[in-house]
């Protein structure tokens, strides 16, 4: 045994390798939290990926998206991880989808295809959409909570959205969810209560106008070690359900 993934191996053994290359991952973000889940699902030999984003790499990512970096700015994400992807794994089939998921594009995805979904993006709308399109294919999916404004890494936990506290979007997701018949939900969330970001317009002033967190409502706050680890956890919850590991 002697191979890229010949470690991974040692812990999930072949048949477990053999899970995960046969498995077809979606990843709807590729973000802050969304490119970290992709990273930990490429180098844990999952075959098939599928990376929905429509955004480009800005300056403003540099602080803490895998993807970011001063050469990869103004590209597509999904063009760049693509590219990360199969440096890591050549034999891996990825295909890029460069749109925002929203309920008016849901119908550009085969959901039965899938075996698993990741929610990685940061719109409600766009998350419950999501939700009710893998509630309705009976789809297993994960959700990303709010990452924004935090900085305490270690309070993020793994749990059903109806047992979460402090995360504002867990509530608003646990309300609309609840709305819709929807009585699951697995999630990563902080327990950590969300920092108000500072009022410096010295920082605010050296956003430009084309960086995607110019154009959101607020700008939130974030640091390289917070949405990493989300990210990452999100992606071990796959994997250790795609092998079998509770």
């Amino acid at each position: 045994m002697n191979n890229a993934f010949s470690r991974t191996a040692l812990l999930v053994g072949d048949e477990g390798m053999e899970k995960l290359k046969n498995a077809k991952v979606a990843v709807f973000g590729v973000g802050g939290v969304g490119g970290y889940v992709v990273e930990a699902l490429a180098r844990s030999g999952i075959g098939t990926l599928d990376l929905i984003d429509n955004d480009r790499v800005s300056l403003t990512n540099i602080n803490r998206q895998i993807i970011a970096a001063h050469s990869t700015i103004g590209r597509y994400k999904v063009d760049v991880a693509k590219e990360r992807i199969l440096d890591i794994n050549p034999v891996a089939a990825v295909n890029t989808h460069q749109t925002f998921f929203l309920p008016e594009t849901a119908s550009e995805f085969n959901f039965y295809d899938y075996d698993y979904i990741v929610d990685a993006i940061d719109t409600v709308t766009g998350k419950i959409a999501l939700v009710m399109e893998a509630h309705r294919t009976n789809t297993p999916i994960i959700s990303s909570m709010g990452a924004g404004n935090k900085f305490d890494a270690s309070a993020f936990m793994v749990a059903d959205v109806y047992e979460t506290s402090v995360c504002p979007l867990a509530k608003v997701m646990r309300r609309e969810l609840k709305k819709r018949g929807i009585d699951k939900l697995k999630v990563v969330y902080s327990q950590e209560k969300p920092i108000t970001p500072k009022n410096d317009m010295s920082v605010i002033n050296d956003l430009q106008e084309t960086d995607t967190d110019v154009r959101k409502r607020q700008i939130p706050g974030s640091v390289s070690f917070v949405p990493s680890v989300a990210g990452l956890i999100l992606a071990g919850e796959v994997i250790k359900d795609i092998v079998g590991i509770k």
